[in-house]
């Protein structure tokens, strides 16, 4: 009996048809949801969330938060069973990372209205991996009250903050907890170099009440009277001051000015959903959303600012004086060295930091009216032992020493391996002998006053 032909034509083009119509469906489930990876406090999201849900509605979000360097982390590790959709921090050079390890896919949104460069800085990658939604500038937040309660003078540049009257009413967090700290520190030593930028950001370390365990906790201790001044990104300053506390912002004149961006996951399961987002913040609806009470932030739609709320700068005519051009290769090549030297300099051994450097400032106090050149000699040698930076600038950038910086410590009894525990293990000997040498030498100067 020879086979029916027709019978099994049909029944081919029948599972044929069934395949496409389960795998369109499909498709059409996966794009129901979208999973959002952001540094973002909730309550600025949920602005965004409401809005976007409101326009689609059929779109179901789930927004993760982790910090900057956690998230990168984090789809690092799951890069091989991605689930994430979207990327969306401040940090522009955390995606440079996210893109060296093509760990991000190509899109090309709709950005009618959008800017394409702020003070030379390119908002957009131009290769189309990742997109500026608003721009972010850097400086420190101050509680009005406590400055006056402490009789404490408004800080006008970085250097102000290393000054010994600002000892204890600093909080800052630290650059492996927030993509904004990191580029913080990453703009000061770009503005004065690497030697002379460390000493700044360890002796304004030294001037900190705490190190927060997030970039949340240094506004929030602004805000309660914790701490006086905060080291923080802008729209930290702007939401606190809407939210009726007593607080104001200041960008020093070293600050930058650099787009707070989002991208595309390589092999994002919801694809057209997380494209639908995208260009969602860029449109002027969303760029609108930025100067929510909640969000404060600056946006990169020029027109958006005929709608600013009273207080907040416009970029785009030249109201922040932005003077570092940011280099994001410069950052990203260097990227979880900072992280990693800050740590150990400073995280993990902050009480050791501020005790040399208080003695230093004690023994310059008390030698101040004084002209001893063995105490200001051994000043000088202190200062050196506590200042100092382990690695050279050229060595912090170069790909196989950076290469080695890939685990993450949430503490410092962490465990990291291979040669990234060899050389944080020299790094940290080397501060714990050179603060406590520094402090014993501080103390043998004031002695002599």
């Amino acid at each position: 009996m020879k086979p029916n032909r027709k019978i099994w034509a049909s029944a081919f083009a029948f599972t044929a048809a069934a395949g496409t119509f389960f795998a369109a469906s499909a498709a059409a489930a996966a794009d129901t949801e979208l999973v959002i990876v952001t540094s973002f406090a909730p309550d600025q999201t949920v602005v965004f969330k409401n809005a976007f849900t409101k326009a689609h509605p059929d779109i179901k979000l789930n927004i993760i938060n982790k910090g900057t360097a956690s998230g990168v982390k984090y789809l690092q590790e799951t890069a091989g069973n991605n689930k994430t959709d979207l990327f969306w921090v401040s940090s522009p050079d955390a995606f440079e990372v996210l893109k060296a390890n093509h760990l991000l896919e190509k899109y090309a949104p709709d950005t009618k209205g959008t800017a394409s460069e702020i003070s030379g800085y390119q908002i957009d990658d131009p290769d189309g991996y990742f997109f500026g939604f608003a721009l972010s500038g850097y400086g420190y937040m101050w509680n009005t009250r406590y400055l006056q309660s402490y009789k404490l003078p408004v800080p006008q540049t970085w250097e102000d903050l290393t000054k010994p009257i600002y000892y204890g009413h600093l909080g800052i967090s630290a650059p492996s907890r927030s993509g904004t700290t990191h580029l913080e520190i990453e703009t000061i030593l770009q503005a004065q170099g690497w030697d002379k930028g460390w000493a700044t950001i360890k002796k304004m370390a030294s001037n900190a009440k705490r190190i927060t365990n997030r970039s949340f906790g240094v506004p929030e201790g602004v805000d309660s009277g914790e701490f006086g001044i905060g080291i923080v990104i802008d729209y930290f300053g702007f939401t606190s001051k809407a939210a009726g506390f007593p607080v104001e912002f200041h960008y020093p004149p070293a600050t930058t000015l650099v787009p707070a961006t989002i991208g595309v996951v390589a092999n994002a399961p919801h694809k057209q959903a997380a494209h639908e987002f995208v260009n969602f913040v860029l449109s002027p609806q969303g760029q609108a959303l930025l100067f929510n009470p909640k969000v404060m932030r600056l946006p990169v739609n020029k027109e958006a600012y005929k709608n600013a709320p009273a207080g907040i700068p416009n970029p785009f005519e030249g109201q922040i004086k932005a003077s570092v051009h940011f280099n994001s290769d410069l950052s990203q090549s260097r990227y979880n060295v900072v992280n990693s030297l800050y740590d150990v300099m400073i995280t993990y051994r902050f009480s050791e930091l501020r005790a040399a450097v208080k003695a230093i400032d004690e023994a310059e106090a008390a030698l101040k009216s004084s002209s001893k050149p063995e105490a200001k000699k051994l000043l000088d040698e202190a200062k050196a032992l506590v200042y100092g930076v382990p690695i050279t600038e050229q060595k912090a950038s170069e790909k196989d020493f950076s290469a080695a910086f890939t685990g993450k410590r949430k503490k410092a009894t962490d465990k990291v391996t291979g040669r990234q525990a060899e050389f944080e293990k020299d790094w940290d000997n080397h501060a714990v002998a050179n603060y406590r040498k520094a402090e014993d030498l501080a103390k043998q100067a004031k002695s002599m006053a």
